[in-house]
C-alpha cells in the first residue's frame, strides 16, 4: 500500500474539521468554482499603457475589447478632465517618424496587434480638435478644385449634399490633383496625377488622363492604415514636409509602406480626409453624433463627466449694492466676470508680494504666465507647429512661448486657414511700468495672461479668436 500523504485523513473522514482548507484543496476546486459563479463572468483583460505629451504613462488594465474612445472615457475620468469631444488615442512610430488618430470606434487591442517587435510604437493621449471638422466646415477640406461630382449630379450641390455623398453607399466624389510617390525599393520621388475613386487610389501613367487604360492601381485601404508623416523630410527624404502613407497590416516593416506627399497643408488635408471618410463611411458620422455612447460596453466607461445641475443653473450677480441682483444682460456679465478676474489677480499678486517691492512686482507680472497650460517655456518654432499640428489645424489653436531670437520677447503660434502663423508679443515699459503687445503698443496689456483672455474674446489684429490652447497633460 502507498503511504498515505499528510492531510488524506482528514479529506476521508468528515468527522474531524480541517482547520486549513486552502491548503490541501483539490487541483480541481478552482474549475469547480468557477462552474459555481454566474455565467457573466468578467472579460479577459490586458495592460495597455498609454503616454501624454510630456511622457509620463499611465498603465491600465483593460478588457480586451475596450475601444479608443473607452480608453479615452477612462483617462479622462481618472484625471478629472473636462470632455469636450476632443480626446483622442494616438498611435505613434517613433522610429519611422510615423503617427495617425485612432479612430473611435477601434478596438486597441486589434491596433496593437499589428505592431511588429522591432519597431518602437507607443499609444499617446492627447487632444485632437481636427478629429470630425470636416463635419463642421466641410469647405476648408475639400477645396472645388480638388473635387468632381459624377455627371448627372447637380453643379450647385451644397456642401452638407457632398457629405451625404461621401457617405452614401451607391455614390463617392472624385478626388484628383498631383501628389508624389516614392517609388517602390528606391530613394526616388516622382510626382504623378492621382485619383480617389470608391475603388481605391490610382495614378495616372500619361499626364492628367482619366481614361481606364491610363489607370494604375496603387493601394486600397481595407487592410491598411493611413498615417501622418511627423518629421517631414528629415526620415523619408520626401520634397515637401507634408508626407502621409499607408501601412499594410501586420506588414513586415518600412519596406511595405506606400510613401505619398503632397505639395501643401490643405492638399494633404484634402486627401486624408478623403480616404477616411472612404474607409468607414457612416461608421464616423456616427462617432461624431454619439460621442458618449460607449462601443465595447464597458459600463464604467460610459459615464460622462458632465456639470452637475446647479452649476448649470449658475447665474451672474451683482452684490456691489445694498441688495443683490441677477444680471440679465449678458454683455456686462461678461464685463463684470472680466473685472473680477483682473482684481483678482491684482489681489494675488499683492498677496504674494506682501513687502511691497515695486521689483518683486514686476518680476511677477512677468512670470504669472509660466502656470498657464497655453504657455511653453523655451520651446523651438518646429516644436510649437509640431504641437499644433497634433492638436489639429483648426482655427483658433494656439500656444504662447519664449522667442528664440529675441530673449525678451514671446511669441504667439496660431492655426488658422490650415496654416500656422507665428506673432511676436513685444513688451513695452512706459512710465516705469512693463506692457506686452502684439500691435505695436496700440493695446496694451499687463501681463501674458489678461493678453491671451482679450484675445479669446476679441479678434483684434490676428485672423481669428485664440480658441483651443495646446497643452502638455501629465497623467
Amino acid at each position: 500500500n502507498r503511504r498515505k500523504k499528510k492531510g488524506d485523513s482528514m479529506l476521508e473522514n468528515p468527522s474531524i474539521p480541517n482547520p486549513f482548507p486552502e491548503l490541501c484543496c483539490s487541483p480541481f476546486a478552482s474549475v469547480l468554482s468557477a462552474s459555481l459563479l454566474p455565467k457573466a463572468t468578467s472579460r479577459k483583460k490586458q495592460v495597455i499603457k498609454v503616454y501624454s505629451e510630456d511622457d509620463t504613462s499611465r498603465a491600465l488594465e483593460v478588457p480586451s475589447d475596450i475601444t479608443a474612445r473607452d480608453v479615452c472615457q477612462l483617462l479622462i475620468l481618472k484625471n478629472h478632465y473636462v470632455d469636450d469631444h476632443s480626446w483622442t488615442l494616438f498611435e505613434q512610430l517613433t522610429h519611422t517618424g510615423l503617427g495617425r488618430a485612432i479612430e473611435d470606434h477601434e478596438l486597441v487591442m486589434e491596433v496593437q496587434s499589428n505592431w511588429v517587435m522591432e519597431e518602437e510604437t507607443k499609444l499617446y493621449f492627447r487632444k485632437n480638435y481636427a478629429k470630425y471638422e470636416f463635419f463642421k466646415n466641410p469647405l476648408s477640406f475639400f477645396p472645388d478644385h480638388m473635387i468632381s461630382f459624377p455627371s448627372e449630379t447637380n453643379a450647385a450641390l451644397s456642401h452638407s449634399g457632398i457629405l451625404q455623398m461621401f457617405l452614401s453607399s451607391s455614390t463617392y466624389p472624385e478626388i484628383h490633383g498631383y501628389l508624389h510617390a516614392k517609388e517602390q525599393g528606391k530613394k526616388s520621388w516622382k510626382k504623378m496625377y492621382f485619383l480617389l475613386r470608391r475603388s481605391g487610389l490610382y495614378f495616372s501613367t500619361k499626364g492628367t488622363s482619366k481614361e481606364p487604360r491610363h489607370l494604375q492601381f496603387f493601394c486600397e485601404f481595407s487592410n491598411s492604415d493611413m498615417y501622418m508623416s511627423l518629421t517631414g523630410k528629415k526620415i523619408s527624404g520626401a520634397p515637401t514636409n507634408y508626407g502621409f502613407c499607408f501601412k499594410p497590416n501586420k506588414s513586415g516593416g518600412t519596406r511595405d509602406l506606400k510613401q505619398l506627399c503632397a505639395d501643401d497643408e490643405q492638399s494633404r488635408t484634402c486627401w486624408m480626409t478623403a480616404i477616411r471618410l472612404l474607409k468607414y463611411g457612416m461608421q464616423l458620422y456616427q462617432n461624431y453624433m454619439q460621442p458618449y455612447q460607449g462601443r465595447s460596453g464597458c459600463s464604467p466607461l460610459n459615464i460622462t463627466p458632465m456639470r452637475s445641475i446647479s452649476e448649470n443653473s449658475l447665474v451672474a450677480m451683482d452684490f456691489s449694492g445694498h441688495r443683490s441682483r441677477i444680471i440679465d444682460n449678458p454683455t456686462e456679465a461678461l464685463s463684470v466676470a472680466v473685472e473680477e478676474g483682473l482684481a483678482w489677480r491684482r489681489r494675488g499678486c499683492l498677496r504674494l508680494n506682501s513687502h511691497g517691492s515695486p521689483i518683486a512686482m514686476s518680476n511677477m507680472g512677468m512670470s504669472i504666465h509660466r502656470s498657464q497650460s497655453w504657455f511653453h517655456h523655451k520651446i523651438s518654432r518646429e516644436e510649437a507647429q509640431r504641437l499644433i499640428l497634433q492638436h489639429g489645424l483648426v482655427d483658433g489653436v494656439f500656444l504662447v512661448r519664449d522667442s528664440q531670437s529675441n530673449p525678451k520677447t514671446f511669441v504667439l503660434s496660431l492655426s488658422h486657414g490650415l496654416k500656422i502663423k507665428h506673432f511676436q508679443i513685444v513688451p513695452l515699459e512706459d512710465d516705469g511700468k512693463l506692457f506686452y503687445t502684439l500691435d505695436d503698443g496700440h493695446t496694451r496689456f499687463t501681463d501674458l495672461i489678461q493678453l491671451v483672455e482679450f484675445y479669446q474674446l476679441n479678434k483684434g489684429v490676428l485672423p481669428c479668436k485664440l480658441k483651443y490652447y495646446c497643452a502638455r497633460i501629465a497623467l
